[in-house]
């Protein structure tokens, strides 16, 4: 093999492993998106009744609190799929969505499907405080780790749901968003209660 074809072809089978971390662009998108979800959840579960807090907008819909508490059940999990897909060998799978579709998710509630059931409410939260203290403490977690990290994120895969280790992280994001609607619909209803 002649040398600049021995090389070039050294370099493109070494190119999954050399890591590379992610762009500054996609850093700030990830941790404004973290925060926003962090915020927006927090703004709209405080100060409502424990009557606010326990309506169903119909047999078996779930209540506020049980949002807060399906969120408290699933970030740990889902902290716990990035972790395993970041000890898995750097690899180029192709991405299933593109980042615009992991958005989209967060935002599009016309297609529901029911939580597995290790991620169903654990109807152990009783009050929104404790709720909000077991979601902010592992954000935190998950927020330090996105402005830190210089791990491959778009290297690691994550088998779940067919997407890079980023796109996990996005997802984290915009599994929150997506029940911070459903809370919204829950408010919105005409019967919630007033106070």
């Amino acid at each position: 093999m002649k040398p600049v074809a021995a090389a070039l072809s050294a370099i493109l089978w070494a190119g999954p492993l050399l890591a590379a971390p992610m762009t500054r662009l996609e850093r700030q998108h990830l941790v404004a998106h973290l925060e926003m979800t962090e915020s927006w959840l927090v703004d709209e579960v405080s100060g409502l009744t424990p009557a606010q807090l326990q309506f169903r907008s119909a047999p078996g819909a779930w209540s506020i609190l049980e949002n807060l508490d399906h969120l408290v059940v699933c970030e740990p999990i889902y902290w716990q799929d990035l972790q395993k897909a970041l000890k898995t060998p750097l690899g180029d799978r192709r991405r299933n969505d593109s980042d615009d579709s992991v958005l989209w998710y967060g935002i599009d509630r016309t297609g529901r499907a029911p939580a597995v059931a290790a991620e169903m409410p654990s109807g152990r939260l009783r009050d929104v405080e404790t709720g909000l203290a077991a979601f902010r403490k592992l954000r935190a977690k998950t927020l330090e780790y996105a402005k830190t990290t210089n791990d491959d994120l778009r290297g690691h895969f994550v088998e779940r749901e067919q997407s890079d280790a980023y796109q996990w992280l996005l997802l984290i994001s915009t599994h929150s968003q997506r029940h911070i609607l459903q809370i919204r619909e829950v408010k919105s209803d005409p019967k919630f209660p007033k106070k």
